[in-house]
């Protein structure tokens, strides 16, 4: 049975005449989402990776047990979250003692461009989605237990009612939002203190200046231009390397003690992440004649100053989309 011709019977036919190759087609219409999904609940991208797989092998295994009481999209969505929490109880990783999470990974925004549009009109829908994926949400998350996690992803993010995360979860309606209100109570606590201000839209005039600022002090380890971008309490992390640096003063110090302010031949190459501006940096290298992959720097920037900065190693380059070298004129 063709892919196509199944969607339009499934509600009533269920899975047991289809054939690999089209229940495969299907099922791919949903990686990205079931992928950002499984992402929100672990934080790390090849976590996820995995977890997809693993989905969608489950799913081809028990394809007979799809009744057609629910969408085929909310059925892997379902053996999606078990896969995450099956994952969890074999080996759920603890935050830092500071509160880093030494397991997160970034997102490439090209990737969550493929996410299907849905209610791309909705400003509130569109501004969930984008706080919802932006590192200072995941990072709360990840200190969330993972029923409680799941909850809270599956009611707050996905929109689905109590009553169908009660049966994934194989609780109570009332359990659920007895656990989704200790989640989100769990957030508030990890969020941003000014979280109403940290998400909003295209990146407007006054964040772009910043952005520019910061990758031209950078570039020339200017480390009082760098310090007047920063907020106060900014908060600076180095996943997967433990330390998690809070207020300007520690984050200067930090960046002249790493010999930061002696670096030569930098090059940034703007690109964008988890819904937020990033820079990958580049350092020049005389045996290879090149500028190879040095850190990505994720900024969170709010009311025009810089409030958090992530910065990542260079093995996660190649996944957004990075170049691998830039030749000695500094072009990609």
């Amino acid at each position: 049975m063709r892919a196509d011709t199944w969607l339009e019977e499934l509600s009533v036919s269920g899975l047991g005449e289809v054939d690999e190759p089209a229940f495969t087609g299907l099922a791919e219409r949903h990686r990205r989402e079931l992928h950002v999904h499984c992402y929100q609940m672990l934080g790390s991208f090849e976590d996820a990776e995995d977890t997809v797989q693993e989905t969608f092998l489950r799913a081809w295994r028990r394809r007979e047990t799809f009744e057609g009481r629910s969408t085929f999209r909310a059925w892997l969505y379902r053996i999606a979250t078990n896969a995450c929490l099956d994952l969890l109880a074999k080996r759920r990783p603890e935050p830092a003692s500071g509160g880093e999470v030494p397991w997160l990974q970034p997102y490439p925004d090209r990737l969550l461009d493929e996410l299907p549009a849905g209610d791309a009109d909705e400003p509130e829908a569109v501004a969930l989605a984008r706080e919802t994926i932006e590192l200072a949400y995941l990072v709360a998350v990840q200190h969330l237990a993972p029923r409680p996690r799941a909850a809270l992803i599956l009611r707050d993010v996905v929109g689905w009612p109590a009553k169908d995360v009660a049966e994934l979860l194989g609780d109570s309606v009332n359990s659920v939002n007895s656990a989704l209100q200790r989640a989100r109570a769990g957030m508030r606590e990890h969020l941003p203190a000014e979280r109403q201000d940290w998400t909003g839209g295209e990146e407007d005039t006054g964040t772009r200046e910043v952005v520019r600022r910061f990758t031209e002090a950078s570039v020339a380890t200017d480390i009082n231009a760098l310090a007047a971008l920063l907020r106060d309490d900014v908060r600076c992390s180095m996943p997967p390397t433990p330390g998690l640096q809070v207020g300007r003063d520690a984050v200067v110090n930090d960046w002249v003690e790493d010999g930061f302010v002696g670096m030569t031949g930098l090059r940034a190459v703007p690109t964008s992440v988890n819904r937020q501006p990033a820079l990958g940096f580049y350092q020049w290298r005389e045996r290879e004649g090149a500028y190879l992959p040095l850190t990505i720097d994720v900024l969170r920037i709010t009311g025009g100053a810089i409030s958090e900065i992530t910065t990542f190693h260079a093995d996660q380059f190649p996944r957004l989309g990075l170049p691998e070298r830039l030749p000695a004129d500094g072009t990609e």
